[in-house]
């Protein structure tokens, strides 16, 4: 790595010296509380270590980090697992795009003797050929997208999701439970999962009932058609996911890389929600299908906790549809039964380049205007908004937060460092919080993204505490904040006062209310003793 630039030692010198001023100023009044002296050694040892960027990934790793809500289940998933659960349950590999295939798919060469499809191979054959399992994982993730002659790594990254479709089947508790086990262990306490669950009528229900232009009148129509029938058996399917995924943590049987012969294993406290997917590029009869049944679904099921749309934004039926997809949620949004639905919508995952400019102009702000996006996802092409000072102080005003995602800016749209609007968020006080997006595909996790975050934009610890902070500020958890200005992450009402771990009765009923301020003063304590560790092992040479 080449030294570090004059301005960056300019940057630090600085930094100490305001650090130094800051120490010696009491509280005042609704100021931040004074500086604990384990929070000043935990300071001046990320700053020691602000050059050293595996030290710095070693620190941000042990970090309490509040929440990743910006992480699509399948996309989640490595590689390797895929590949290594396709083995175990006899898929096949096609071998020239590595796409993984169940061994009675269409073939007119299958047989007893070689049950797989034309062109692919059985996955066990994987143990044997280096050369197909390194071709096979680069298919399915972005690991060797230097390599891939294509504009950015857009389509190589959107193109992987196909290639592991059939590599999921059976295996929703195995890829949740890898997930929930690498955020454990990276000192995460909530997950916010994006994942679809509809019935298999809601195609044909859709199609028979058609899109009338009138939201209310083909809500109607969908539900007397029966779309809404299976709400129970999609709920009683996300508990079933989840009691099966705490089964295999608990038993220790999700063969997670490193878990030798099954070995078992502390069961992860990572507490988990849902986000509904709609996709974004169906026709409007299936999108609006899809948004009334997820309305419906974060009414009745309190593990779903919002919805989403997803696929790529630039495709042409999203970008044709943009604005009827904002207008039928503005819709839905307005009768009383779902005024109250938590929406995050993903917005403004553009470039210039990518599409006409024409297309730069409007997402983010239709998004929050007329969507009622509480958080938007990516928010990357925001400068290009018409009158963008204007909404990026709407967004302020509204508290609407931006689920950065720097990695996957950087892979799918080529946006990095200083043409990323990371600094311009932060000028102007919009909430963000740091997400990993698809971690597996990404080849990356939410540690990366920190350290990402504190190299690029030269930020400092109480930077990293308040990312992290966010992410349980502006997650959808129900129930009363613990900070009376989460701007500046000051703490009122019942457990001001409060010491942890001796929880006045106040605090203890305010704790026992709320899931939300229950999750923050379980990060506070976090943050707590990972200072201490600092200051009394990690600080020491």
């Amino acid at each position: 790595m080449s030294r570090p630039s004059a301005h960056n030692r300019l940057h630090s010198a600085v930094y100490f010296l305001l650090l130094a001023v800051l120490m010696l100023l009491p509280a005042q009044g609704m100021s931040q509380p004074a500086l604990s002296q384990n929070e000043k050694s935990t300071i001046q040892f990320f700053e020691s270590v602000r050059h050293s960027p595996p030290m710095m990934r070693a620190f941000l790793d042990a970090m309490p980090k509040g929440a990743d809500l910006h992480t699509h289940l399948s996309g989640a998933v490595y590689a390797e697992d895929y590949l290594q659960w396709a083995m175990e349950d006899g898929r096949c590999i096609d071998t020239a795009t590595f796409t993984i295939l169940s061994p009675d798919a269409p073939s007119n060469k299958s047989t007893a003797q070689d049950p797989c499809p034309q062109g692919s191979v059985p996955a066990e054959r994987l143990f044997h050929d280096n050369t197909l399992y390194a071709d096979a994982v680069n298919a399915l993730s972005t690991r060797d997208i230097h390599s891939v002659s294509r504009m950015w790594g857009h389509e190589q990254f959107f193109s992987s999701f196909a290639k592991f479709n059939a590599g999921k089947l059976g295996r929703g508790a195995d890829m949740l439970a890898s997930v929930i086990r690498r955020a454990a262990s990276q000192n995460i306490l909530h997950l916010e999962v994006m994942d679809s669950i509809y019935p298999v009528t809601l195609k044909n229900i859709a199609t028979s009932v058609g899109w009338s232009g009138n939201a209310e009148d083909t809500l109607n129509a969908l539900r007397q058609a029966g779309l809404f029938e299976s709400i129970e058996n999609s709920v009683a399917a996300r508990r079933a996911l989840l009691d099966e995924t705490r089964f295999l943590l608990q038993a220790g049987l999700e063969d997670e890389p490193g878990l030798a012969g099954g070995a078992s294993a502390p069961v992860p406290d990572v507490s988990v929600r849902f986000i509904q997917q709609i996709h974004r590029n169906s026709s409007p009869e299936q999108v609006f299908a899809q948004l009334a049944y997820s309305f419906e679904l974060v009414r009745h099921d309190p593990y779903v906790v919002a919805f989403n749309f997803v696929a790529p934004e630039d495709y042409p039926t999203a970008l044709r549809d943009y604005t009827l997809h904002m207008r039928m949620i503005d819709a839905l949004h307005a009768l009383p039964e779902y005024t109250g639905t938590n929406i995050t919508l993903h917005a403004g995952e553009l470039a210039m380049g990518l599409v006409p400019p024409r297309d730069l102009r409007f997402h983010i702000r239709e998004a929050v205007e007329t969507g009622h996006a509480r958080r938007i996802g990516h928010g990357v092409s925001v400068m290009h908004e018409d009158n963008a000072f204007g909404l990026l102080r709407t967004m302020r005003d509204r508290r609407v937060a931006v689920e950065i995602c720097l990695s996957s800016n950087d892979q799918i749209l080529g946006v990095r460092g200083a043409d990323h609007p990371f600094p311009v968020y932060r000028k102007y006080g919009v909430p963000m919080v740091l997400n990993t997006d698809d971690e597996g595909v990404a080849r990356i996790d939410l540690t990366n993204e920190y350290l990402r975050a504190a190299t690029t934009y030269a930020l400092g610890y109480q930077d990293m505490k308040a990312l992290s902070r966010n992410s349980l500020e502006y997650s959808f958890l129900p129930g009363a904040s613990l900070w009376a200005d989460p701007a500046a992450f000051i703490m009122g009402g019942d457990c001001k006062d409060s010491p942890m771990g001796h929880e006045t009765a106040l605090c203890a009923r305010l704790l026992e209310a709320s899931d939300k301020a229950r999750m923050q003063w379980q990060l506070e304590k976090a943050f707590v003793d990972f200072e201490r560790d600092v200051a009394e092992n990690m600080a020491r040479p």
